[in-house]
C-alpha cells in the first residue's frame, strides 16, 4: 500500500453504523465564530478610514458605470486602473442592483471578507495538521496577537488593531483567498502535518490527476492577483514552499499540472479587461522598513517552532515559506523594490502557524514544549495589552486606558451639499482620503494611478496649491476653476475663504468649511 493515506468521499449511510451521531462544533467553529462577532463589531464601531475613502469611491465609480467607470477620484478616463479588479467589480454590481452607497458596500464587505479569512485560516491549518483540532484557534490568536509592541496599520496586516480599519478592504479578502489557495496547493501537492507520520491526499471523484482541479487552482491565484498583486507574491512564494516540501514525484504529469495551474493563473490575470497588471509603486512602502522591530518582535516566538520543524525534515513547507519571504522582503529593502515590503504581514504566518500547531500537539508535553508554550503566551498577553486591546475593548469599559483605533472624521454633512460629479478643490489630509468616497470628484487626485499620467497629475496639484495660496489672485483663481471646472472648495481652518466663495457648510468637529465657486 503507498505511504499516502487516500481520503475519498464518505460512503452514504455511513453514519447509521454509528448510530446517527449528534454533529459537533470544532473549536475552532467555537472560537472562530466568535472572533468574527467581535471583530465585526469592532469594526462597525470605528468610523471608516484610511484607504476605506478610496475604496468607496471605487463603488461609487462602478455603481454609475460597470462597463466603463471613470477614474476613482477624478472627472478623468477610469480605464487602466488597478483598483476596477474582479472584487470591486463585483461591490460595483451589488451596489447598482441594492442602491447602496459606496460607504455602505465598504462596510458590509468587513463582516464578509472576515469570513473568507478564517475560514481560508481554519482550512489551511488542517492541512497542516489535520489530527490537532485546537491548531486553527492557536494559529488565529499568534496571527492576531504576535506582531510588536508598536501600532502598524496597513493594507493585509492583520493583527486585531489594523483590522478595525481594514477588513473592508480588497486586500484582507486577497489574503483569506491566499489562505485557501494554500490549502488546496497543499492538499494536491501531498498534504500533510505533525498530526500524523503519513502525508494525506484527497482524491475527488475525477481522481487525484484532474487537470481542470489544477486550472481551477490557478485561476484562484490569478484571481488573487487581480485582487491584491502584493498579497499575489506572497500566495505564490508559500505555493512554491508547499510543492516543494511536499511533492514527492517529478514525473512529467506532475509538472504539467502545475504548469497547467500557473499557466492559467498568469491567463486569467491577462484577460481581464479593465486593466494590465502592473507593479505597485515603490515609494508608497518605503516606510514599511521603518522600525520593523518594534512591529513585528513579538513573531520571533515562532522562531524555535520554525526551527524544530527544520530538524524533522529540512524540506518542511513552512520553514521554506518563512525562508522566501523573508528572502523577498530583504530583497526589497537592498534593490529599492519597496513593494516587496507589503507582504511583511504575511511573512509572519509561518512562524506564526508553526507556533501554533506545536503547542496544539497532545500532552504531555516535553520541557522544550512547555517552554514554547510560556514564551507564547507571554507574547501573546505582551502583544495584546500594548497595542490590540483597544481594538476591542471600547473606551466607555475600559480601565487602563489603551490605545483606540483611529477616529477620522466624517464628511457626511459636506457631501449632502455636493452632488456626484462635482469637482472639489481640497488639500486638507483627511479630506482628499474620503470625500470621494461620496461619489465627489477632486480637482488633483490624491495618489498615483496608472489610469492618470502621472505628470498631469503633478500639474493639477501644482494649480490646486496655487489656488490656495495667499498670494493667488482673484483672476488667477478664476482660471484654476474654468480650467478643471471646479464648484466647490473645502478649506481647513487655517485656510481663507475667497472673496467670490460663498460659505455653504462647515464642520464642527474639524472646523472645516465647505464654500460654493464657479457657475
Amino acid at each position: 500500500m503507498s505511504a499516502d493515506v487516500v481520503l475519498r468521499g464518505a460512503v452514504r449511510g455511513a453514519t447509521a453504523l454509528r448510530g446517527g451521531a449528534s454533529w459537533r462544533p470544532t473549536p475552532y467553529q467555537v472560537f472562530g465564530g466568535l472572533f468574527w462577532l467581535v471583530m465585526s463589531l469592532a469594526y462597525w464601531r470605528v468610523p471608516l478610514c484610511c484607504d476605506a475613502g478610496l475604496h468607496a469611491a471605487v463603488v461609487e465609480r462602478l455603481s454609475a458605470s460597470l462597463l466603463h467607470p471613470l477614474h476613482p477620484t477624478a472627472d478623468l478616463p477610469g480605464a487602466g486602473s488597478p483598483y476596477y479588479s474582479p472584487y470591486a467589480v463585483a461591490q460595483g454590481a451589488f451596489a447598482r442592483l441594492s442602491g447602496l452607497g459606496g460607504w455602505e458596500v465598504v462596510r458590509l464587505s468587513g463582516p464578509l471578507n472576515l469570513l473568507v479569512l478564517l475560514t481560508g485560516i481554519g482550512r489551511f491549518v488542517r492541512v497542516l495538521a489535520p489530527r490537532r483540532p485546537w491548531a486553527p484557534v492557536l494559529a488565529l490568536a499568534a496571527m492576531t496577537l504576535l506582531w510588536g509592541t508598536e501600532r502598524v496599520s496597513w493594507s493585509g496586516f492583520l493583527a486585531m488593531m489594523p483590522m478595525t480599519g481594514n477588513l473592508g478592504d480588497p486586500s484582507t479578502f486577497a489574503v483569506g483567498l491566499a489562505f485557501w489557495a494554500w490549502a488546496l496547493t497543499g492538499t494536491r501537492a501531498g498534504g500533510g502535518g505533525r498530526g500524523g507520520s503519513r502525508a494525506i491526499r484527497y482524491v475527488g471523484p475525477s481522481g487525484l490527476g484532474s487537470f481542470s482541479g489544477y486550472a481551477g487552482l490557478g485561476a484562484l491565484y490569478g484571481l488573487i492577483l487581480l485582487v491584491h498583486s502584493i498579497t499575489f507574491i506572497a500566495a505564490v512564494l508559500g505555493a512554491v514552499a508547499l510543492v516543494a516540501g511536499w511533492e514527492r514525484g517529478w514525473q512529467a504529469g506532475v509538472v504539467g499540472r502545475w504548469a497547467l495551474a500557473g499557466g492559467t493563473a498568469l491567463l486569467v490575470a491577462a484577460c481581464w479587461p479593465y486593466f494590465d497588471v502592473v507593479a505597485p509603486a515603490d515609494a508608497t512602502y518605503e516606510r514599511l522598513y521603518e522600525g520593523m522591530p518594534g512591529h513585528f518582535w513579538l513573531a520571533l516566538a515562532g522562531v524555535p517552532a520554525l526551527w524544530l520543524r527544520a530538524r524533522r525534515s529540512r524540506r518542511d513547507p513552512l520553514v521554506l515559506m518563512f525562508a522566501l519571504e523573508c528572502a523577498a522582503v530583504a530583497y526589497g529593502r537592498v534593490s529599492g523594490h519597496y513593494a516587496h515590503g507589503g507582504i511583511l504581514g504575511l511573512t509572519l504566518v509561518p512562524a506564526q502557524f508553526a507556533l501554533a500547531v506545536e503547542l496544539a500537539a497532545p500532552r504531555p508535553w516535553p520541557a522544550r514544549r512547555r517552554w514554547l508554550g510560556a514564551v507564547a503566551a507571554a507574547g501573546a498577553c505582551v502583544g495584546f495589552l500594548t497595542v490590540q486591546a483597544g481594538a476591542v475593548v471600547p473606551r466607555s469599559l475600559d480601565p487602563v486606558g489603551f490605545e483606540q483605533p483611529p477616529r477620522w472624521p466624517t464628511y457626511a454633512w459636506a457631501a449632502r451639499h455636493i452632488e456626484p460629479g462635482e469637482a472639489v478643490i481640497a488639500d486638507g489630509y483627511y479630506a482628499v482620503r474620503l470625500i470621494p468616497g461620496h461619489g465627489v470628484d477632486l480637482a488633483a487626485p490624491a495618489l498615483p494611478d496608472p489610469a492618470l499620467d502621472e505628470g498631469e497629475r503633478q500639474r493639477r496639484l501644482a494649480a490646486v496649491r496655487a489656488y490656495l495660496a495667499p498670494s493667488s489672485t482673484r483672476a488667477e483663481r478664476t482660471a484654476v476653476v474654468r480650467r478643471y471646472d471646479v464648484r466647490w472648495l473645502l478649506l481647513t481652518r487655517r485656510q481663507r475663504v475667497p472673496e467670490e466663495a460663498v460659505v455653504v457648510a462647515w464642520s464642527e468637529e474639524t472646523g472645516e468649511v465647505l464654500a460654493r465657486v464657479g457657475r
